[in-house]
């Protein structure tokens, strides 16, 4: 189903379609319906969990012919009706807007940095620049390969003066296997880098909602490869967290988690460290980074949609609105929104400010992997036009 031709504040330089169907064959047709093949530069498919892939990509080729498909599976859609979880999202970026340039990387764990360099390198040198255009990076990865740290890290290095804005692909919460779509193929443990060009003006957004407490707590006993923590403060992580927010371990949830996050400090900024999962053993499973000796402070919360509507009322230059938002959403704000039953006024708030996205499992931004964080970006008209909304 495509958005509706009357509607006034639908984006003007993307084309969305999307679809609730469970079958492959039917939620390709259905969102596919309104993209015209001969207007697109590529289309981001953004992907719903438990949906045959193989049956899906055929699909998409067949409807989007001749077009770049690009994309991933997702813990969560944002669509033109804001937060769902059971939609096909279909993306398309207008060629006369954009250009584009395309890196897989597979295997990604373990992950190889001097291969990586060489190809984004080559890949930058063979992608000519538009003059007067803009250029940013799209990463997505593997959100269950647990080199999203790294893999930010290089890209920031090697794309120096680019910025590059991503996000982890997931599967609901099941966590049992996240997929990046590229070529016609959907590919485990690999991560996608896609080069833009554009002639609209565009800015980053990257912003959470939580403060740092006095409350203070150093990982004692770590096993960073696999982002386990198993003592925090010489004690039992899980006991030792259960402890310092006033419940007990068996209360741990991923609610509780996304509600009572733990926060480290970057250049006098702080970023999430969130815990998806308690083992069986008391360990912490982590969604980002950590280490022995890594020292953290819990998280406070300020008020959701106030934070929410402040940051997402980004203007140009000339005082313009967005055309659209692109967003990487981590998994766990949604699921903070929904258990204190906010996902409605969440869902309206994106939908008025033209947010298209999905749900992380992680989410990339200035060389940073980081969680619980809504990274963005916000594309707007170039000067020499005038939307018919401003």
């Amino acid at each position: 189903m495509k958005d509706a031709d009357h509607d006034p504040g639908r984006p003007q330089r993307v084309t969305v379609g999307q679809s609730v169907s469970r079958d492959p064959r039917q939620a390709a047709a259905e969102a596919a319906a309104g993209i015209d093949p001969s207007e697109a530069c590529f289309v981001l498919a953004l992907v719903p969990h438990g949906m045959d892939l193989d049956l899906l990509a055929e699909a998409l080729g067949h409807h989007l012919d001749g077009v770049p498909i690009f994309g991933c599976t997702t813990a969560g859609q944002i669509t033109t009706r804001g937060y769902q979880t059971d939609a096909l999202l279909l993306i398309a970026f207008r060629k006369e807007n954009f250009r584009c340039a395309s890196i897989l990387f597979e295997p990604l764990k373990p992950l190889a940095i001097a291969p990586i360099i060489t190809q984004v390198k080559r890949q930058n040198a063979q992608f000519p620049h538009t003059p007067g255009w803009n250029r940013l990076a799209l990463v997505f990865a593997d959100g269950l390969s647990m080199q999203e740290d790294l893999l930010a890290a290089v890209l920031e290095t090697v794309l120096e003066g680019i910025p590059v804005f991503g996000g982890s692909a997931g599967d609901g919460l099941t966590f049992s296997g996240t997929y990046i779509l590229h070529n016609g193929r959907f590919h485990a443990n690999a991560a996608l880098l896609l080069m833009v060009e554009t002639d609209l003006q565009f800015q980053g957004l990257s912003f959470d909602h939580f403060m740092p407490t006095e409350t203070q707590l150093v990982i004692t006993d770590a096993s960073p490869e696999e982002r386990l923590v198993h003592e925090i403060n010489g004690a039992p992580a899980a006991r030792e967290y259960a402890r310092l927010i006033g419940c007990s371990v068996r209360d741990l949830t991923p609610q509780v988690f996304a509600e009572n996050p733990m926060l480290v400090c970057h250049n006098e900024n702080h970023y999430v460290r969130a815990v998806f999962a308690r083992t069986d053993d008391q360990s912490l499973s982590f969604l980002a980074a950590i280490d022995d000796g890594l020292v953290m402070r819990l998280g406070r919360g300020k008020d959701v949609i106030e934070a929410l509507e402040a940051e997402l009322e980004v203007r140009s230059p000339a005082g313009r609105c967005p055309d659209f938002i692109l967003a990487f959403d981590c998994v766990l704000r949604k699921l903070e929104f929904e258990e204190k039953g906010l996902d409605g006024k969440v869902s309206d708030i994106f939908r008025r400010n033209r947010v298209l996205g999905f749900n992380t499992y992680g989410e990339q931004h200035c060389g940073l992997h980081m969680n619980q964080t809504f990274v963005g970006v916000a594309f707007f008209e170039p000067e020499r036009r005038h939307a018919p909304w401003t």
